[in-house]
């Protein structure tokens, strides 16, 4: 009686390594588990059992997720019907975890393919295999989860001595021997970061002033406002290590001194439309002391809040001293008249008969300087215009700027022809 040629069944050998430690070796891990599963297949030949062509390796990739490249493509080639059984060297290189290894099955099952581990032999296809499958993944997932809480509460451990336990050392210190140590120069660009802050209590000056300090990220990047709130909010600078928001005596030196650090917290505090209010209501007015009505009665700067929110204007001391109705104009919003000025001031200095002028007028007090070196020192000045800070740009108006007249149909600007000579002998200079 001739025996019955038995069904060919192509299997698919798996293979996982959780590090790329070893992967350079000409003989490494996955070779080995191959090596063993391949091995397996021959001893079942009898059975019908065929290797197929395709290898499925994952090297550096973690078993606790199924987004794997290998087993992506493992599970293709399975729903296409090209593999019949899938042979892996130890459970836990298809999966860690039980959720995980169901969603597998699921697949297993709806395509016919069996699962067999060589090193612990069960047959997924019975109800015993699965009960032996189940157990086996229990145990991988127990042990993982004791292995990742032992992980945590050495790192707590570490963290409660004031040990720097890794990843990017902050602005102002470097990393030596697995111990934060102060970098110099970066701790004093912290310090000056503190200090300024608990001055203007603004992040939106300070990211500009950062900027033209030239202080930087230490991978040279631009410092943001969200950067520089982590930063004034970070617990290193007062030598203390932080987990999970408890803080413990650190083993690094501080850098910022404690009631500096408590000045900044405290305008954190602040809510942050109140905070800037109060910044622009120390912005020095532009127009101070330039605006008159068309009564000739001159016009103060006052602000005031509604909901947290800042308006500026400049109000006539007219209506001041007799109330509403006693001046054509009686207030004007501060940012449009700024404005207006403003654009009027740097067309005017854009005109060469004005940069005439203004050499003209320099001469007894600024002999050194031609009508050249002023019309450059002038022009210079418009396109630097919007990175000066409000109180510079205040000073320039106040040079520049004899009086502002306010009519009912416009402005009319008397400009300080000596006062422009003055900013242009400065610009040399500073040239």
């Amino acid at each position: 009686m001739n025996k019955p040629i038995p069904r060919k069944l192509r299997c698919a050998v798996y293979t996982r390594k959780s590090s790329e430690e070893g992967l350079e070796q000409e003989f490494n891990s996955l070779h080995a588990q191959r090596e063993a599963c391949e091995a397996y297949i021959a001893s079942q030949r009898s059975e019908g059992w065929v290797l197929v062509r395709d290898q499925y390796d994952d090297g550096g990739v973690s078993g606790g997720t199924l987004e794997r490249p290998a087993l992506q493509r493992l599970l293709v080639d399975i729903e296409d019907g090209l593999v019949d059984v899938v042979v892996v060297y130890k459970i836990d290189r298809l999966s860690r975890s039980l959720m995980d290894f169901s969603k597998l099955v699921e697949v297993f099952d709806r395509n016919d393919v069996t699962f067999v581990s060589v090193t612990q032999s069960f047959n997924t296809t019975t109800s015993m295999g699965r009960l032996t499958l189940n157990v086996l993944l229990s145990f991988a997932q127990f042990e993982r989860e004791v292995t990742a809480e032992r992980i945590r509460d050495k790192f707590k451990a570490s963290r409660m001595k004031g040990m720097w336990m890794g990843g990017s050392p902050p602005l102002g210190y470097d990393v030596q021997a697995r111990k934060l140590v102060i970098n110099p120069v970066e701790a004093e660009h912290v310090r000056w970061i503190f200090t300024r802050f608990a001055e203007c209590g603004s992040g939106t000056v300070m990211v500009k002033e950062l900027k033209e300090r030239g202080i930087a990220t230490k991978k040279g990047k631009p410092i943001t406002k969200g950067f520089l709130h982590r930063l004034l909010k970070n617990r290193v600078y007062i030598g203390e290590a932080v987990h999970k928001g408890a803080s413990y005596p650190g083993e690094h030196e501080p850098i910022v001194p404690l009631d500096l650090w408590d000045k900044a917290q405290a305008i954190q505090q602040v809510n942050p439309h109140r905070r800037a209010g109060y910044t622009r209501a120390q912005t020095p007015a532009l127009l101070k002391g330039l605006l008159w009505g068309p009564d000739g009665a001159a016009f103060s700067p006052t602000h005031t809040r509604k909901k947290d929110k800042l308006y500026r204007y400049y109000i006539s001391q007219s209506v001041l001293r007799h109330g509403a109705g006693a001046c054509p104009v009686g207030r004007v919003p501060a940012a449009e008249i700024e404005s207006a000025v403003i654009d009027q001031l740097r067309a005017i200095l854009r005109q060469p008969e004005i940069m005439a002028g203004a050499t003209r007028a320099a001469e007894g007090h600024h002999a050194a300087i031609s009508e050249d070196e002023a019309r450059a020192a002038l022009t210079a000045l418009d396109p630097l215009w919007d990175e000066l800070f409000p109180a510079e740009q205040a000073r320039i108006v106040q040079l520049l700027v004899e009086r502002v007249d306010i009519g009912i149909d416009g402005l009319d600007i008397q400009m300080r022809l000596d006062g422009m000579a003055s900013l242009a002998s400065e610009m040399r200079q500073a040239a």
